[in-house]
């Protein structure tokens, strides 16, 4: 009897842990040595989504998706992404920032894919007015 309630729970607790397994987002890792390229596009900001990667970056009004390409290298159990512009920004607006979108499939990835930035990542920095 001990056997079987046992098996019970057993397969309980793996399938609690199958699904809370597929309701999780994949998370960046952070770049290993020889990950990290400063001479690509420096970033804002990158987050994964339930559908795909959102990165930010600078942008004077007339960024747009297609003017980046990237690249997907897979090593180690994980994929480093890379993105760089096509294109240099020419419109003359303020300096500000613009999100763009990557899902997943057109990434070549899968939602449970580890995922490395391979462009730093360095937030605006802030002005106090003193």
């Amino acid at each position: 009897m001990n056997f079987v309630q046992s098996r019970r729970g057993f397969v309980i607790a793996g399938a609690a842990l199958a699904l809370a397994g597929c309701a999780t987002t994949p998370g960046l890792l952070a770049p290993a040595a020889g990950e990290s390229f400063p001479e690509l596009e420096p970033l804002l900001a990158a987050e994964t989504g339930g559908d795909g990667l959102a990165i930010r970056v600078t942008s004077k009004g007339c960024t747009a998706k297609a003017d980046f390409v990237f690249r997907v290298d897979r090593k180690a159990g994980h994929a480093v992404v890379a993105f760089a512009r096509r294109r240099l920004e020419t419109c003359k607006g303020p300096v500000g920032s613009t999100e763009l979108r990557f899902g997943y499939a057109e990434l070549g990835l899968t939602p449970n894919d580890r995922i490395v930035i391979a462009n730093p990542i360095s937030p605006p920095s802030r002005r106090r007015d003193d």
